[in-house]
């Protein structure tokens, strides 16, 4: 092709181009004509139709009856039962935070008593679901059994009421699609449940990693729900890891994992990315995976726990107590309606403790900071609470099982 050719071709595209442009201009301001002079009206494009969003629902206050709709054993065990709940009053309810949890008032034949159950599922518009594992008696000790999972294991029925308040919490998955480590250990699977489901339902592309700790194939729950979502969700990562596995179980084909989830487990499985962790599960396996993942050089604002008893998981950048041993026996704490007033020792524990060692009577449930039933006025002085608590104290006052006295401190008990 010689060169005069090629500027003969350049010199045609470039006409086709204007001739294009010049014909589309042409074309739209004949359509502007014609609908001026009412003729062929000018096409608009197709308007979605405006969707209100829906009116949140407020939380409640105080306690609220719900019914029992449904009642479903979840492990082959039979010692975890899931209990769907309905308002009575048919309104919808609000949504909640995966990861939060109910608080219960039961009364029992004897007594009254409050317990929090974390939600297991998804935050749906008209039920709620707990899942709770009956807590028998230890094995040689002289301590009876979980008065409030044996009650619901026990007696409560389909149809039954009970009373609950609106779910609370501090311990949530984020909405940011950061990828995500869920850690459940025996019954602390169920917060995980419900992130599990809102992420897979809300986020369907986030990576999600979901390891869970039984001892063998007769204590996980809903597994083979989980190992449908897994099958079905390539994002979803399921590890099953069983400490105890039974004679016949083989681990590859049983589980994926035959020991107890540790950072080695951790280390070896997850690709390198900025994960948020997320763990629930007993105390022993908390306290040695937090510091594990903190050697791990996991940042402190990507670990996040349970925080149903949090004051026993130490961290390593925890600050240390306000007070020695010396300022702390110069605190005096002072109930008012009991007419004490006591010298604080540093050994003490709570104000609870505190409280019922010297024959204080309080009100208490969850002893966790949780359900709120120790939410005391403080008349003066000040208090510190190691962890906040997951229920929010109102003004002026504080939960005495969770926190001590940072000053001398005059409290209406």
């Amino acid at each position: 092709m010689t060169s005069l050719s090629l500027l003969l071709w350049i010199a045609l595209g470039v006409f086709l181009q204007v001739a294009l442009y010049l014909a589309i201009g042409f074309w739209r301001h004949w359509q502007e004509y014609q609908t001026l002079r009412g003729g062929v009206p000018t096409p608009v494009e197709p308007q979605p139709a405006e969707v209100s969003e829906p009116a949140s629902v407020a939380a409640w206050s105080s306690f609220r009856p719900f019914r029992v709709e449904r009642k479903v054993v979840e492990d082959a065990a039979q010692s975890i039962c899931s209990f769907y709940l309905v308002p009575t009053d048919g309104q919808a309810l609000p949504a909640f935070l995966p990861g939060q949890f109910l608080t219960f008032r039961l009364d029992l034949p004897t007594e009254q008593i409050i317990r929090c159950y974390s939600l297991s599922d998804a935050p749906r518009p008209d039920y709620y679901r707990v899942s709770i594992k009956r807590v028998p008696a230890p094995v040689g000790c002289d301590v009876p059994p979980g008065r409030s999972s044996n009650y619901f294991h026990d007696h409560v029925a389909v149809g039954d009421l009970l009373q609950v308040r609106a779910p609370g919490g501090h311990f949530h998955i984020d909405r940011s699609d950061a990828p995500v480590v869920l850690i459940g250990g025996g019954i602390g699977i169920t917060p995980m449940l419900s992130m599990l489901h809102w992420s897979l339902a809300d986020q369907p592309g986030r990576e999600v990693w979901l390891f869970y700790g039984v001892r063998n194939s007769r204590e996980p729950v809903m597994r083979a729900q989980l190992e449908a979502l897994a099958a079905a969700h390539p994002n979803f990562h399921l590890r099953l890891c069983f400490s105890d596995p039974l004679p016949a179980e083989e681990v590859g084909r049983d589980y994926q994992h035959h020991g107890r989830v540790d950072v080695g487990l951790l280390r070896a499985q997850l690709p390198l990315k900025p994960y948020h962790f997320y763990i629930c599960g007993p105390t022993p396996m908390m306290e040695s995976l937090v510091t594990a993942l903190e050697d791990w050089g996991v940042p402190e604002s990507h670990i996040h726990f349970e925080a149903f008893g949090p004051a026993s998981i130490k961290r390593k950048t925890a600050a240390a107590p306000p007070a020695d041993a010396m300022v702390a026996s110069a605190i005096v704490v002072t109930f008012a309606k009991s007419g004490k007033a006591l010298p604080w020792q540093a050994a003490s524990g709570s104000l609870l403790d505190f409280a019922e060692a010297h024959g204080v009577s309080v009100d208490s449930g969850c002893r966790a900071g949780g359900c709120g039933s120790c939410q005391t006025t403080i008349q003066s002085g000040e208090v510190a609470y190691r962890n906040p608590p997951d229920y929010d104290p109102e003004p002026g006052t504080c939960l005495l099982c969770t926190c001590t006295p940072k000053t001398s401190v005059t409290l209406e008990a």
